[in-house]
């Protein structure tokens, strides 16, 4: 059963008015200050007391089954491997400059330029982004492993490889030599 507004009303008069009668019996509420309504609802009070009934048909329909597909950008494979590979960075975001690209960023715009291009083969467009963010002068570090070395170049660092320290030359000597423990009978 639906109520118009008007019946709606009733309960919230006949309860108001049933505070307002016991404020002004506490003297909460001066004979002054009793609202406008108050007289003529003790005046003409309703005929039949205000009954409010629930309806049974819920307002909300049941719970139902949206099935919310999942938002997954070509970029988020990309970001996906990176993290693999090189690992969360370890400083941290600075968002108070406006124009801040994280590393992981960085990449994702590299290889998106590199496989825009199609000079690379899709393949190696990852360790080639890699390579051309290493020339621009973003290190990367991969996780778990052994910071990659450059080759050496040069003459002076050449010599410096060559002269080995002689205790080194001499336990690779040791190892290398067979003793007769070692072989088979």
């Amino acid at each position: 059963m639906h109520l118009c507004k008007k019946a709606s009303l009733y309960p919230f008069l006949f309860l108001s008015s049933l505070r307002v009668r016991d404020l002004m019996h506490s003297g909460v509420i001066k004979e002054s200050q009793k609202p406008l309504w108050f007289d003529v609802y003790t005046a003409f009070p309703p005929k039949r007391e205000p009954l409010y009934v629930k309806s049974s048909k819920r307002i909300w329909p049941q719970k139902r089954d949206d099935h919310v597909p999942e938002i997954f950008y070509k970029e988020d494979e990309i970001r996906a491997k990176f993290f693999k590979v090189y690992g969360i960075e370890s400083r941290p975001f600075d968002l108070s400059k406006t124009y801040f690209l994280s590393t992981c960023q960085r990449f994702v715009d590299k290889y998106s330029e590199l496989e825009s291009r199609g000079d690379v083969n899709p393949e190696n467009l990852f360790e080639e982004t890699a390579k051309a963010l290493l020339a621009a002068g973003v290190l990367l570090r991969r996780v778990g492993g052994t910071g990659v070395r450059a080759k050496r170049t040069g003459p002076v660092l050449d010599e410096a490889v060559e002269q080995k320290d002689p205790t080194e030359a001499s336990e690779e000597q040791e190892q290398s030599v067979p003793t007769e423990s070692s072989t088979p009978s």
